[in-house]
């Protein structure tokens, strides 16, 4: 459940400086903010009802681009209906169902946890409970604002203070932010002393949402990219036969140059998703379509002495 926006407020910082705060200006409870930079007054502006937190000299997003959109996405998102579904279908729904209930139970040592969703403007795959659950207080923003967010902001300088929440969670987002890094560093931030973060991205699997497309990683790669957090799970979401699946659909794609009927086309391939489920984990981590990690926030948690350890895949000891 969303927290009130009057209780919100005591959390919310001015983007990129975690020490500054937004007050609210404007009349009948407009959201309308205001910080009050060392050197410079800046007034966000304000779409579909909710602020638009994001410094724009500093992020892909422009002023420009919701005063022309007035609220809509920038980018094209699925319907979560049919995403769910296909990840039924496929398997991966299956295993971010039983991620998000280990993360919900990870906070259980709060009476009254607060979450925050990064790019929480649709429900994603097995997010459910986390919204069904009455003791779990929620956060929730995007780039763009609907009626699970109450700000639009860039995840590059999340405008909340330092060690504020009890967990993150950041479903299929890496992918869509230029410098990963930052937005691992800003999610660290946030987070309270121990706090618990979720997180899918894809490894084998081609560009969605267009321009707004940027990164993948292997499953080792994304555990580095969380190493200042200790590990409760990780792993492949979907392995090769999912890939696979995604690759004949792209291909279709590209030869007929109609997605409609590629889609169409490639719907029998979704049975080599299917043969994943025949495959022992280090067999699907190689090829996997994506990788999930689910750890608790420790510092020192792992270093370049023991990345190489970490592997799991199914090339162990060889060149």
């Amino acid at each position: 459940m969303l927290i009130p926006f009057a209780d919100l407020e005591s959390y919310l910082r001015a983007p990129g400086a975690s020490s500054v705060r937004l007050t609210r200006c404007g009349v009948n409870g407009s959201a309308h903010m205001v910080a009050a930079y060392p050197r410079e007054r800046v007034a966000f502006p304000v779409v579909g009802g909710q602020p638009v937190l994001v410094d724009f000299r500093k992020s892909v997003l422009t002023r420009g681009l919701y005063e022309h959109l007035g609220g809509l996405s920038p980018v094209v998102r699925r319907r979560s209906g049919p995403r769910a579904l296909k990840g039924a279908v496929k398997g991966t729904a299956r295993v971010s169902a039983r991620n998000i209930d280990r993360f919900r139970r990870s906070l259980s040592n709060q009476p009254a946890p607060l979450l925050l969703m990064v790019g929480g403007a649709t429900v994603g795959v097995g997010t459910d409970p986390l919204y069904e659950d009455p003791s779990v207080r929620q956060i929730g923003f995007d780039v763009y604002p609907s009626a699970l967010t109450q700000f639009v902001a860039d995840a590059h300088d999340i405008p909340l203070a330092d060690a504020c929440v009890d967990g993150v969670c950041v479903q299929a987002v890496l992918e869509h932010v230029v410098d990963p890094i930052r937005v691992v560093a800003e999610i660290e931030r946030v987070l309270k002393p121990n706090g618990v973060v979720y997180a899918e991205t894809p490894f084998m699997q081609q560009v969605h949402e267009g321009a707004y497309d940027f990164t993948r990683f292997t499953e080792l790669g994304h555990r580095w990219l969380w190493r200042r957090f200790t590990t409760i799970a990780r792993g492949p979401l979907g392995g090769p036969g999912l890939s696979l699946y995604w690759a004949t659909r792209y291909f279709l794609r590209g030869l007929l140059r109609s997605r409609r009927i590629a889609d169409i086309l490639s719907a029998p391939f979704i049975a080599f998703a299917l043969a994943d489920r025949l495959m022992k984990l280090p067999d699907m981590i190689d090829g996997a379509s994506g990788a999930f990690f689910l750890g608790r926030k420790f510092p020192n948690a792992i270093g370049l002495d023991g990345i190489v350890s970490e592997y799991l895949g199914a090339q162990q000891g060889k060149p």
